[in-house]
C-alpha cells in the first residue's frame, strides 16, 4: 500500500472514530435529558423508549454515568435518577448565577445613584471577566460587552483579585505573562506589591487613567457565605468628569455596593 493510500485510510478511520465518539456523547446527553421534575425516576426500558436506543446501549451509557456519579439508582425502586456528581460539574456556573442574581439590583441602584456604568466582575484564574453590567444613562460613558476579559495588572478589577490571591501569586502571573504589567523592573514590582497590600487593606482598587488615559475605574470585593472572594463590583467612568472629590464619592458608593452584594450572598463585609 502506498504512503498516500495509507494516510488516507488513517484519516478515514480517525474521522469515523471522531464521529462515533461524538455520537456516544450526544446519546449520553439525551439520556440525562430524559430526567425532569415530573419524571425524576426512570428505568432502562423507559429511557430507551424515549431516546430511541436499544436497551443494551442505554444500559452501557447508564453504567458509565453511574461510575461518574452523574446518575444513581434509587434504593427502593432500583430505577435511575440524576446523581450528585452533576453538582460538581455545574458548581462554577451556579456560583456565577447566584452572584449575578444577588448583584443585579444592587448594580442598578449603584448606576442610578452615581450616573456611571456599574459592572460585576469574576475571576477565571488569570483574568477578570465581566458577567453583568448596567450602563450609564449619560451620553458619554464607558461600557464593555459581557464576557470581556481583562488581564492588565493595573485594571481596578484585576487588582482586587490579585490582592486576594497574594503577592507571590501575583508576581508569578506577571512573570509568566498571564497578567500584563508593562514595567517589570524590581522596583516597579515592589511598588506594585505594596499597592496590592493597600488594596487588600482598604477593600478598594483605583485605576485612574492607567490602562486607558480616558477612563477611570474603581472596584471593591464581594465575598460569599464562606468568606471567599466571589466577585468584585466595578464603576467605570470617563476621566474628564471625575475630579478627586467625585472619585472619593464613587469609591464610597462602590464599596457600599460590594458590601450590599456580600450581605445578599450571606457573607460578611470585609471578610
Amino acid at each position: 500500500m502506498s504512503d498516500t493510500a495509507d494516510s488516507a485510510r488513517r484519516k478515514t478511520n480517525e474521522g469515523a472514530s471522531d464521529a462515533r465518539g461524538a455520537s456516544v456523547i450526544l446519546n449520553a446527553i439525551e439520556v440525562m435529558r430524559c430526567f425532569s421534575v415530573e419524571t425524576p425516576l426512570l428505568g432502562v426500558t423507559e429511557i430507551a423508549s424515549r431516546v430511541g436506543l436499544h436497551k443494551s446501549t442505554v444500559s452501557r451509557i447508564l453504567a458509565t454515568l453511574e461510575q461518574e456519579d452523574l446518575v444513581e439508582r434509587d434504593p427502593s425502586s432500583r430505577r435511575f435518577k440524576l446523581g450528585l456528581g452533576l453538582i460538581a460539574v455545574t458548581g462554577p456556573l451556579l456560583a456565577d448565577l447566584d452572584v449575578r442574581r444577588a448583584a443585579y439590583p444592587v448594580l442598578q441602584e449603584l448606576t442610578d445613584r452615581t450616573g456611571e456604568t456599574s459592572a460585576l466582575m469574576v475571576w477565571n484564574g488569570n483574568q477578570a471577566v465581566c458577567v453583568e453590567q448596567i450602563a450609564s444613562p449619560q451620553q458619554v460613558k464607558h461600557t464593555t460587552p459581557l464576557g470581556t476579559r481583562y488581564n492588565t495588572a493595573l485594571s481596578s478589577s484585576v487588582q482586587i483579585f490579585l490582592a486576594q490571591a497574594g503577592i507571590d501569586a501575583a508576581r508569578s502571573m506577571i512573570s509568566e505573562g498571564t497578567v500584563i504589567l508593562a514595567d517589570t523592573t524590581p522596583a516597579t514590582l515592589d511598588a506594585y506589591a505594596h499597592r496590592l497590600s493597600d488594596v487588600s487593606a482598604q477593600g478598594l482598587a483605583v485605576n485612574y487613567g492607567e490602562t486607558s488615559a480616558e477612563e477611570v475605574g474603581v472596584a471593591a470585593p464581594v465575598f460569599d457565605h464562606r468568606g471567599d472572594l466571589a466577585a468584585c463590583v466595578m464603576l467605570a467612568a470617563p476621566r474628564f468628569r471625575i475630579s478627586e472629590e467625585v472619585l472619593s464619592t464613587l469609591s464610597k458608593a462602590c464599596r457600599r455596593a460590594a458590601s450590599d452584594v456580600t450581605v445578599r450572598l450571606g457573607g460578611q463585609p470585609g471578610a
